[in-house]
């Protein structure tokens, strides 16, 4: 992965420790952080620094750029994250006592890691849970399904200064998907997609499809959603076995396992399925052990194959983009900022409402213009 220029990282310091100089960092306040661990994110770390001590940071195992791991191992705590170990309330337990024993703590998570713990570290832990700050759409619906919640939650998943990021994701999951297509010398073009899913990165996946002039049929559990999708031109499904079944490509933008064991059956020969997330929240390929057989077939495609019916998946079913960086510029600052700002806002104070909770309007005004002022180079 190419790394940033001396002035990308100066900039992006000082856009971030202008954005925190807004906060009275408490230095009792501790962060364990969960992040994609991708070429800006010591600039992020380190500005997590300035508003609280960092007792761990958990890098997503699908998207660790090794440079970047080197950099910062040695400088803070770095642990393995794993979804299954922090779903058991025992062991999260004992990790948050390991690394924060009697603190108070925030939680940045993406992707909804401390859910299913969350009340039970609220109860036990020997310090303070002061709150979570949320990055990802999925993980605000895992908080979110939990009901009544036992400590605060800010999430950014549904801020608009989220919306450039989400939209340049979706870009950047068609470029790679098509590279990945290319690199078995085939191509987009000629095969119908199906795009399961239509928030904010289904709508980008759709619009970039559409762009390369491939036909796009859209499905959506949300008939609200299919409204939407069929206003911007789209044909749309009732079912997701309408949608696959004559698919050549399948992009999977739900976060709530698209496709389950059965639904494979129902995909075309020779379709190609990329996934915008992690293959366990999206694709439920281990079903398919002893199923299918399952053979590489050129750089990060796998072909799935029994009598009669193949496929082809990429990356192994998780997001396509992060093999090519996953870059969306400093627009990925936008969203950073914010949680920053929802980590000061939470260590700063003496005591948040339990519950689900955004950064009102105002906040995200200030570090929308901030950032305007540090990366708006048509100024």
């Amino acid at each position: 992965m190419t790394a940033l220029e001396d002035f990308e990282i100066s900039r992006a310091e000082a856009f971030f420790r202008k954005v925190t100089t807004r906060y009275q960092a408490d230095s009792a306040a501790s962060a364990v952080v969960i992040t994609h661990l991708l070429g800006e994110r010591p600039a992020f770390l380190r500005a997590v620094g300035r508003l609280a001590e960092i007792a761990a940071v958990l890098p997503k195992p699908k998207s660790i750029d090794m440079t970047v791991l080197h950099e910062i191992t040695g400088k803070m705590p770095v642990d393995e994250l794993d979804r299954a170990a922090f779903s058991d309330p025992g062991y999260a337990l004992d990790y948050l006592e390991t690394r924060a024993a009697g603190r108070p703590v925030v939680l940045l998570d993406v992707g909804g890691y401390f859910a299913p713990s969350l009340e039970h570290l609220c109860a036990r832990f020997s310090g303070r849970l002061i709150g979570v700050v949320e990055d990802t759409e999925n993980g605000h619906r895992r908080y979110e399904a939990l009901g009544k919640l036992p400590c605060p939650v800010f999430s950014v998943a549904r801020s608009p200064l989220k919306d450039p990021e989400d939209y340049l994701v979706g870009q950047s999951v068609t470029f790679s998907a098509e590279a990945l297509i290319r690199s078995r010398g085939d191509i987009l073009q000629g095969r119908p997609a199906a795009v399961i899913g239509y928030g904010k990165l289904g709508r980008s996946i759709a619009a970039m499809l559409h762009a390369r002039h491939v036909g796009v049929t859209v499905y959506d559990s949300d008939p609200v959603q299919r409204t939407q999708a069929m206003s911007q031109g789209f044909r749309t499904a009732p079912a997701l076995g309408q949608a696959i079944s004559g698919a050549g490509v399948i992009v999977c933008a739900t976060g709530n396992l698209a496709l389950k064991e059965d639904d494979f059956a129902r995909v075309a020969n020779g379709a190609y399925i990329a996934s915008v997330t992690s293959s366990d929240d999206e694709l439920e390929l281990e079903a398919l052990d002893g199923l299918y057989e399952r053979t590489p077939s050129g750089p990060h495609v796998t072909r799935y194959a029994r009598t009669g019916h193949y496929f082809y998946v990429l990356a192994d079913g998780n997001a396509v983009n992060f093999l090519h960086g996953a870059s969306v510029g400093a627009f990925i600052f936008l969203v950073q900022a914010e949680i920053l700002a929802a980590l000061g806002t939470l260590a700063a104070a003496d005591g948040y409402e339990s519950g689900l909770h955004q950064l009102d309007r105002t906040e995200r005004s200030l570090i929308a213009a901030t950032w305007l002022r540090y990366f708006d180079r048509t100024s």
